[in-house]
């Protein structure tokens, strides 16, 4: 057998591969050593004498049909849960609990009781475990939870249109004037769109953060969105540079810009169709007109890397699309099988997005500057990054979900 040798040119023969291979096993081995020894011992600290930490999180309420509320609850302690009693508005009920009343850690169960639910009032439920620990939970507004019926799957996707493709759509129909801009112009443009872009990842994270608050701690919290937010990101910015560091050209930035709002809008709609399924929101005319305003300036934001270009239709129509259309998705989600976990992450996903483009328009930007020898900070690009960031704002106050 002919020796091996590593790029220093030592030889390395099969036999110290071997040898390799044992030294890198052989914490592993141990590390389960100890853990076994831990397991059987209890530690060496004898019984446990404190009494189980107990864990409930209540997922969501649902009520399917008259007279009957249904809750989903999680067990993100480390201990078993048992639940003995449920009480709704303060008195006890009958109910059925499955699979089992004790819910192991990290299992989940479906609450079910015979509850005459009163129309658009409050109830608060309240479980109650053999140890005696409650978790409360206030349901706002008693609606009927709809159902998957073809009329409200297209309903529903109408109220994703709405507040997603259309003021995306109308957005870009701003093409033709950002083109007539000059080269300043084009900066304050650029800035704007970072300004924009800069608002939807604080308003993404602050939602990502405000849902899973409402998760098992156990998941990891504002940790997790964190971690799924950077690795999102870094992942974005691994693909959008080859082997060459090309950067992007305007057009894939355009799209890229697109992906980012498009899993802003993602999760923007997971939010609104779990508020319009849940009561806690009205849908009427100025909800849609709040969104229509606030998401149009979206559009702006994709177009303009696009002035110096001249790309066809289809691009426009696949670029409203690729952004505005996730905003249907998330709402069928949202409305008949909403999950705080699966919506945060959705969420951090979108800030990844929408924090990897923040740099390819900065960097748009600089490249542009270089090329017209002006400064980059100046108080133009200041100024239209002010201007993205206060439009998004004036236009969020008229979103009320």
């Amino acid at each position: 057998m002919s020796a091996l040798s590593d790029p220093s040119g030592v030889p390395q023969r099969p036999w110290w591969r071997r040898s390799l291979m044992l030294s890198a096993l052989l914490p592993l081995l141990l590390l389960g050593v100890l853990l076994a020894i831990i397991v059987t011992t209890q530690t060496g600290l004898g019984d446990r004498t404190a009494p189980p930490i107990e864990e409930l999180t209540i997922n969501r309420i649902t009520l399917p049909v008259a007279n009957q509320l249904v809750v989903n609850v999680t067990n993100g302690g480390p201990d078993p849960v048992t639940v003995a009693q449920v009480q709704v508005d303060d008195a006890y009920w009958m109910f059925e609990i499955t699979p089992n009343k004790t819910i192991p850690r990290l299992g989940s169960a479906t609450i079910t009781l015979p509850y005459p639910w009163v129309q658009d009032e409050p109830h608060l439920v309240t479980i109650i475990t053999t140890n005696g620990v409650t978790f409360a939970h206030q349901l706002a507004v008693a609606t009927r939870t709809p159902s998957i019926t073809i009329e409200t799957v297209g309903r529903y996707a109408l109220l994703g249109i709405y507040v997603g493709f259309i003021p995306v759509s109308l957005g870009l129909l701003w093409f033709p004037v950002l083109r007539r801009l000059g080269r300043s112009g084009m900066q304050v443009i650029l800035s704007l769109t970072i300004g924009l872009l800069v608002f939807l990842l604080v308003d993404t994270l602050a939602e990502a953060m405000d849902v899973i608050a409402d998760t098992a701690p156990i998941f990891g919290g504002s940790s997790l969105v964190l971690m799924v937010t950077l690795i999102s990101c870094g992942f974005l910015m691994t693909l959008g540079r080859n082997r060459t560091q090309i950067p992007p050209s305007r057009l894939q930035l355009a799209y890229r810009i697109a992906l980012g709002i498009g899993l802003h809008n993602l999760g923007e709609g997971l939010a609104i169709g779990a508020a319009f399924a849940s009561g806690s929101a009205a849908l009427g005319t100025f909800l849609v007109i709040g969104f229509t305003l606030h998401n149009i300036t979206e559009g702006i934001g994709i177009a303009a890397p696009l002035t110096r270009e001249r790309p066809s239709m289809a691009h426009f129509v696949g670029l409203a699309a690729l952004a505005g259309l996730p905003a249907v998705l998330g709402v069928w989600i949202g409305g008949f099988i909403y999950n705080t976990v699966l919506t945060a992450l959705f969420l951090a996903l979108g800030a990844g997005a929408i924090a990897q483009v923040i740099y390819e328009v900065g960097y748009l930007l600089y490249r542009q500057s270089n090329d017209d020898r002006t400064p980059l900070f100046s108080k133009a690009v200041f100024g239209g990054f002010v201007a993205g960031v206060g439009i998004m704002y004036a236009t969020a106050l008229l979103v009320t979900a």
